[in-house]
């Protein structure tokens, strides 16, 4: 479920353009959302267009391949794993026009300077993450994107409770780390009625 929000819109994108600057979208949600499968579709689009693209990822995030992003219905792209975003920045040519940055939320924090220099250098950074971690508080860097892109889109996923609206990712497995890498195996979408942290996960003995 993808619901698109703020200028979302040729006519706004191509005053950016006139501008002789980029500008920045980003697509948040929580797991099971859809968010790597919409930053794909933009992607493949760009492709289409005859764009030059470049995608990048976190190395930690190899669940379903190591040099491809992947939607948890089986979509991909390849994608540069990097380490931190100085790496990331290493790989960025100058003939690129749309950057792909997929599982925003892992990246440092200096993520948010490099974007802004991105798109103030023409170019359309698409980045793809989790709002908010395994407790419902905001997922930094997250946050901090949401607030100087200029397009928003808001995914959202269908609790397996109740069938509701899902907004949250429920951690199904015993761990306190902020970070944890995982999909099925260790996570739930849930809506605000059915979400409790570690609700299901199995008591330690």
């Amino acid at each position: 479920m993808v619901e698109e929000f703020a200028f979302d819109n040729a006519d706004e994108r191509r005053k950016v353009r006139q501008n002789g600057t980029g500008w920045i979208e980003v697509i948040a949600g929580s797991m099971f959302s859809g968010k790597s499968e919409e930053l794909i579709r933009r992607l493949k689009r760009a492709r289409i267009a005859r764009q030059k693209v470049q995608v990048f990822k976190p190395v930690i995030d190899a669940r379903y391949s190591v040099e491809q992003i992947a939607s948890h219905s089986g979509h991909k792209h390849d994608s540069i794993p990097v380490s931190n975003t100085a790496e990331m920045l290493g790989h960025v040519l100058t003939e690129t026009e749309v950057i792909g940055i997929d599982e925003g939320q892992f990246f440092d924090m200096a993520i948010i300077d490099a974007v802004n220099r991105l798109a103030e250098q023409g170019k359309r950074v698409i980045i793809a993450g989790l709002d908010q971690d395994y407790t419902g508080r905001p997922f930094e860097p997250m946050p901090q994107l949401l607030s100087v892109a200029e397009f928003i889109t808001k995914t959202h996923a269908i609790c397996v409770k109740c069938g509701s609206t899902a907004n949250y990712s429920q951690r199904t497995v015993e761990s306190d780390a902020r970070v944890e890498v995982g999909a099925a195996d260790k996570y739930e979408a849930r809506c605000r009625q059915c979400f409790v942290p570690h609700a299901d996960a199995p008591t330690l003995v």
